[in-house]
């Protein structure tokens, strides 16, 4: 598998793949009450599902979050 890049992370992008490659990151989902990482859905849900389903603009948070991992 290929190692993700920060500027590659897309609305599609599946939270774990995030995580996997940038564990550092999970404090920014947590911000927007996104505690269940670990569960069964973040193997399979994308970014954008997630953001939905907490009520968060994926392309504001998609910003966000490559402006704090590039931050790191």
């Amino acid at each position: 598998m290929e190692m993700l890049k920060i500027m590659d992370i897309n609305r599609e992008t599946i939270i774990s793949e995030i995580l996997t490659n940038f564990p550092e990151a999970m404090p920014k989902f947590q911000e927007l009450g996104m505690h269940c990482l670990g569960c069964a859905l973040a193997t399979a849900e994308s970014l954008e599902q997630a953001c939905a389903a907490h009520g968060v603009d994926p392309d504001e948070f998609i910003v966000e979050l490559k402006a704090y991992l590039l931050a790191l």
